[in-house]
Parts: structure tokens; sequence; C-alpha cells
């Protein structure tokens, strides 16, 4: 069964206590932040509202950061978007291809939250989960995730929030991180429909595949070059045996040479 993250941002106040954890407990390195939280100020003065924009990795199902990557760093796994840092080549695809601009760049590799998946591994629960003092994340099936999702979001609305909602069940192919959007999503900074980048389609539909056949073609250029260059070889090397034989000078029986 897949995991998801249940995001609340009618229950989060803010505290950067999951940034906190998330930083410490991941030894996250310098020029990375997985998770980053800011103060929203919407409207028109004097109907103002505030709020928090939570900004992490959404894990989308249909990421277009594994689907650029060419060498399998970043890949899918138990319903989230994972990152070997061994196997990335430093190209950067998955950094241009986010719609929602999470992977960076740290000394060559790529870089962004993997659900915590050694501590996950291990039974525990994600760091950021395991901090927050407002109960506006949690982690867990995705199924009973959903439910939660929808069951806090009817309450909100009966609450003061008449527009809450859940979001991400369907965009990227449905995320692994539902939120709880206490008010219209774009408002909150998060896409209705995320699109990926026509750079990356291109890349999708033309480079890659062209590249496969490319490097197909080379291999096999390359094997032809070679047994030629053999055939060459032993040719010009049999012409200049033949050419010595030529032109050695004769000699008599006791091997000395006559005229």
């Amino acid at each position: 069964m897949s995991s998801a993250f249940l995001l609340d941002l009618a229950q989060c106040i803010g505290c950067e206590g999951c940034v906190v954890a998330c930083n410490t407990g991941n030894d996250v390195p310098d020029g990375a932040q997985y998770i980053a939280i800011s103060e929203q100020v919407r409207g028109t003065f004097p109907d103002l509202a505030g709020g928090v924009a939570n900004h992490r990795c959404y894990h989308c199902a249909d990421a277009a950061c594994v689907s650029v990557c060419p060498t399998g760093a970043l890949y899918r796994d138990d319903g989230l978007t994972r990152v070997d840092a061994s196997a990335c080549s430093g190209c950067a695809y998955c950094v241009g291809s986010c719609p929602y601009d999470v992977p960076v760049m740290v000394d060559g590799v790529a870089t962004k939250c993997d659900g915590c998946r050694d501590v996950v591994s291990a039974g525990g629960v994600p760091w950021c989960v395991e901090t927050c003092p407002s109960d506006a994340l949690r982690f867990g099936p995705r199924e009973e995730i959903a439910a939660e999702a929808h069951a806090r979001a009817a309450a909100h609305r009966g609450e003061k929030y008449p527009d809450a909602q859940v979001y991400g069940e369907r965009q990227a192919g449905g995320l692994g991180v539902l939120v709880v959007a206490p008010e219209d999503p774009e408002t909150l900074g998060l896409p209705a429909d995320p699109k990926i980048p026509l750079p990356t389609t291109a890349w999708q539909e033309v480079v890659k595949p062209g590249g496969f056949y490319i490097t197909s073609a080379s291999v096999l250029i390359a094997g032809l070059a070679g047994v030629i260059a053999r055939r060459n070889h032993a040719r010009e090397m049999a012409q200049l045996e033949a050419d010595h034989a030529a032109n050695a000078a004769p000699t008599d029986d006791n091997g000395e040479v006559t005229s």
C-alpha cells in the first residue's frame, strides 16, 4: 500500500518546528532546505487574510523529476519519490523539470525530500510529522490519509473556512502529500493544474528516445570501425612482410651476402 503525507494548512501555526527537525534529522546539506515556511497576507485592505505557506516536495505520482532523470537517481517507491545520490550524474534536469520548484543541486548532486526513507523503514515516522505541535502533519497509508484529509476539510468548512478542500488527489497524477487547503489552493501558491515545463516534455518525447538510438548507432559504428581497423592493420602487416622479403639481400649457404 502506498504511503502519503497529510498537510493541513488550516492547522499549521508556522512555528518552523518541522523545518528544524527535518534539517537536523536528515542532516540536510548546506544550500538545501526540504521544507520552507513563510507567512502569507492575501486580499485587499481592509479585507485581509493571513495564512502560512508550507513549501516542500509533493511526491508526484507522475513525477517530472523521475521521468527526466537519465541515471535512475530519482525514482518512485511506496508512493513517494526518492533520491539515490550515488547514482546522480549532476545533469540538473530534475531541477528544471519540477512544476513545484523542489530539487536543488548541492556540490553537483541533486537533493530533495525522500520522505525520511530510512526512518520509516526502521518503523518510525518522518521527522517533520514527529515534531509538528499542532497536528498539521500526519503520515500513513494513503487511503487513511485521504479519508482524514476529507474529514478535516469538511470540519473546517463548518467552522470558518467555507472553501476548504483537499488538494493533491488528481494533480500530477496524484500527490504523495494531500493538502487540506482552507481556501482556493491557487491563492496559497498551489497550482490547480501543475504543468510539466516544455523542455521536459521535449526530453521525454524526443531527446531521450533519440538519445537511445544515437547511442545504439554510435556503439554499432564503433564496432564496425574496430573490425575495419583490424582488417586494415592485418593487410598492412602482410604487405610489410612481403616487402621486407622482396628487398632482403641474397646470401650464400654460409650466410654471407652475395653480389
